[in-house]
């Protein structure tokens, strides 16, 4: 990565690249000196010109890596795109562990201002959450929480200082399923992961009472129970709409009183637990935000912290790189699962893994599967493999971790906070406005253009790499102080937004029937 705070008007990673990355658009006849190239034609920002004579069918190599194959003879000077650059498999099997390398750890450990529950869990955050086990409560929940809104009713919180918020999170889903299967089982699961995370102080969980998801089975598979921390109750058996939303707000009141007794305290960094999410990705990810993300979580773990990287079909092609980091064969082996049941699940759906990337961020130079999940593996850094995840299953490995997800980032990140993330750091190259309840969810930019026209959303501008003015390893400072910072109260973007609500989106398998 060290080229990439050189002033050349493209970036090449490796050596052994067949491409570099226009830092900005590039005319024909544009020189590139430093690797004795012109410019032929137009190369859009962000976007693969040719640095040497590639033929017909031959790999084409970034990150030192394949991402594609040559759909015809390119020459030097070339752009690179979906016009002459396609997907095709190869073989990519990794040793299990050659990569492995034990974790300095770093003394003292860096500290955040966090809140430590009864139970010695630490949250970043301090809600009271309104949950419900099917979609028919979702207007009851929201009913809720909205007469708790500071927007709407500025006094609702006014003697509660030292709650962030009541917050209801619905979804489209808890009936017209089957009663003992798969996607039952993983909604259960989400919902018992949230309503037992830290960042909740108390939970309502809010049922209509006939929907397939019973709250008591719900409460059963997720050995919870209710309590003073945890209350549920349903529309038929309360009354109707409005004697259950007025149950619900005078249950709220309750529990402000209680939540408003907490107080942060200095812990150690270790208590952290973040989901790694890229959303909106171009062909500056891998050179600028992802890596220097991964910068920052090789810090992270160092500290004794824990990162999830997580979005199945984004590390796709990559898995490989992975698996040679993986600290035992059977993590290894259990990553190697996910993927090949990917791909069976997608084949089912007459689908298949190459159906990424999205239009967007081909139009930001991205041009396969392979070459956006590269630059999204760049988001792990370094570390160790230390577990392997199913779907909103509670993380309990330190250290680098993967969750098994889709990669659609609302559904992704949902996943991971139910695990335990209790901060979300959110990639982004073409603008995602994506914010997260009740994790707090950083936006770090990929290009200084994005942040210039949309720092209202963006929390860091990774760009200064591309721009020469900042390296991968000073930028990821910045970002695990970031975090840290984040971590101990000061407010996101997307927090300020009033973001989070709307993208609780468990991942629905399985029939509607």
């Amino acid at each position: 990565m060290n080229g990439a705070i050189s002033v050349e008007p493209a970036i090449r990673i490796h050596p052994d690249d067949d491409v570099a990355i226009a830092r900005r658009q590039l005319l024909g006849g544009t020189s590139l000196a430093a690797f004795g190239v012109v410019v032929s034609g137009l190369v859009p920002p962000g976007h693969k010109v040719a640095l040497r004579a590639i033929a017909k069918g031959a790999p084409v190599r970034r990150y030192r890596q394949v991402i594609g194959t040559a759909k015809q003879a390119i020459e030097p000077g070339q752009h690179v795109h979906v016009h002459n650059l396609e997907y095709s498999a190869f073989a990519r099997e990794g040793e299990a562990g050659v990569d492995a390398r034990p974790v300095q750890r770093a003394l003292p450990r860096a500290t955040f201002e966090g809140i430590v529950r009864a139970d010695g869990r630490v949250a970043t955050r301090n809600y009271v959450g309104i949950l419900t086990s099917v979609n028919c409560s979702a207007t009851v929940a929201r009913a809720i929480a909205d007469h708790f809104r500071r927007d709407l009713r500025p006094q609702a919180l006014a003697r509660y200082p030292h709650v962030d918020g009541v917050v209801a999170l619905t979804h489209g889903g808890g009936c017209a399923t089957a009663a003992d299967g798969e996607p039952l089982a993983v909604l259960r699961r989400t919902l018992g992961g949230y309503a037992r995370h830290p960042n909740f102080a108390s939970v309502l969980m809010v049922g209509l009472g006939c929907e397939t998801n019973q709250i008591p089975g719900l409460l059963e598979q997720e050995s919870l129970s209710t309590g003073a921390a945890l209350h549920a109750f349903n529309i038929q058996e309360t009354g109707g709409t409005a004697k259950t939303v007025a149950h619900g707000i005078e249950l709220v009141e309750w529990l402000l009183e209680q939540a408003n007794e907490a107080r942060r305290a200095t812990v150690s960094a270790e208590h952290l637990m973040v989901g790694l999410q890229c959303g909106g990705s171009d062909g500056y990810s891998g050179i600028s935000a992802n890596p220097a993300l991964g910068a920052a979580v090789d810090r992270l773990v160092q500290h004794g912290g824990t990162a999830i990287l997580s979005e199945t079909p984004e590390i796709y092609g990559g898995e490989h790189l992975l698996v040679r980091r993986a600290a035992s064969p059977e993590i290894a082996a259990r990553l190697m699962q996910r993927i090949r049941w990917w791909e069976e699940y997608t084949a089912r759906h007459a689908m298949a893994m190459d159906n990424n990337p999205s239009a967007g961020n081909k139009a930001g130079g991205l041009t396969t599967i392979l070459e956006k999940s590269l630059g999204a593996i760049a988001k792990s850094g370094t570390t160790p493999l230390t577990g392997v995840f199913e779907y909103a299953e509670p993380v309990t490995a330190g250290g680098l971790v993967f969750m098994d997800t889709p990669g659609y980032d609302p559904v992704s990140a949902t996943g991971q906070v139910a695990g335990g993330a209790n901060l979300i750091c959110f990639t982004t190259g073409r603008g995602s406005a994506y914010g997260c309840a009740p994790s707090p969810s950083l936006k770090l930019g990929t290009n200084t253009e994005l942040w210039e026209r949309q720092a209202d959303d963006i929390d860091l501008n990774c760009g200064e790499i591309i721009d020469g003015t900042s390296s991968v390893d000073e930028m990821g400072e910045r970002i695990f102080r970031l975090m840290l910072a984040t971590a101990s109260g000061e407010t996101t973007k997307s927090e300020r937004h009033g973001y989070g609500q709307s993208e609780f989106v468990p991942w629905q398998l399985g029939a509607t029937m």
